[in-house]
Formats: C-alpha cells, structure tokens, sequence
C-alpha cells in the first residue's frame, strides 16, 4: 500500500514537474499503484481490514512523495449501473473553465490533510482539461462537470502545491457567492 505525505511535509507545496513522453514504464506503474490505492480505499472489506486507510476519490503523485504531474482519479458517478469515473493522467491542464462556479456543501476533504477545514471551496463548475492518459499513453481531452470538475481541480491544485483548505476564504470560510451551484 502507498504512504501518504501528510500535510506539513515541505514537498507538498513545490510545483510538480513535467511527465517526459512518451510515458516511461515506471510512470504507468506508479499511475497504476495510485489508482489501486484509491479502489482498495473505498472497498468496505479492505477499510475493515485496514482501519488506517482514509477513502479517496483523487490522489496526486506528491502525495505519494513524487513532485511530478501525475493524477488519478476514481469515484462511482451512476450507482444504478455501478458506473465509476476514473482516470490516470499525466500533464493534465485546464484548457477551458466556466465562470459559474460550483462548491461542496460538506467541504473539501483530502488524504494529505488529516485535519478538517470548515469552509466553502468555490471552484469552476465545468473544465476542459488536457493530458496524456497514464494507461494508454493517448493525448485526452476531457469535459467535467460538477462534481467530477471540482475532484479534477483539487488533484490539479496539488500539482502546483496548492491545498484545498488555501482556497477557503479566511475572513468568512462559509460566505455565499451569487449563482454557486451546491453539491
């Protein structure tokens, strides 16, 4: 199982490097470990097995300890099909965002930050983003909305060394924005 840097740790908040394409074995290895990191961490059986292990949705490679831009992604969007979003993605950029925005109404969690952060993380509530997928090695474009736009934009935060509790606002973490869509 992975180690997860935790929050404090100083490479936390350096901007990952570029992937070198085309994709090298060991980047798609560790793409491949980050994404079994995240099914085994919402399997019910492992988490009884494993009560250390914190359920993710997204996991960004310096959160593994590796300053390099790399994610993963994986969350059931459709539980009526069993249908889960998932993506590994190397050099992801958003290419186009909406100027609605959209936040969680629970708050943002992550593995890095054991500690909560009450407060509202307005982020953009669709986003177009490229990369490179980490399995096929493909150029990808992908469109989000919602929920998946907010997960996509939280692991791109991490790339650049930024954490989702930056984003709350300090003077007024629960302040309303005009039109926000709640999620």
């Amino acid at each position: 199982m992975l180690k997860i840097v935790l929050d404090g740790t100083p490479s936390l908040r350096e901007a990952s490097k570029e992937v070198e394409l085309p994709l090298s074995d060991k980047d798609r290895e560790t793409m491949k470990k980050m994404l079994d990191y995240l099914v085994k961490s919402q399997d019910p059986a492992f988490l009884e097995k494993h009560p250390n292990v914190r359920s993710g949705v997204g996991l960004a490679a310096p959160q593994i300890g590796i300053n390099r831009r790399m994610l993963v992604v994986y969350f059931l969007d459709d539980p009526e099909n069993n249908h889960y979003t998932t993506y590994a993605l190397a050099n992801p950029r958003i290419v186009a965002s909406s100027i609605k925005r959209a936040y969680l109404q629970g708050g943002e969690g992550c593995l890095s930050v054991p500690k909560g952060h009450e407060g509202y993380v307005y982020r953009h509530y669709k986003v177009t983003v490229s990369a490179v997928d980490g399995l096929t090695g493909n150029p990808v474009l992908i469109k989000e909305r919602g929920y998946g736009a907010i997960v996509l934009q939280h692991e791109i935060d991490h790339l650049d060394g930024i954490l989702f509790y930056d984003r709350i606002d300090k003077k007024d973490p629960f302040k309303e924005l005009p039109g926000a869509v709640a999620i």
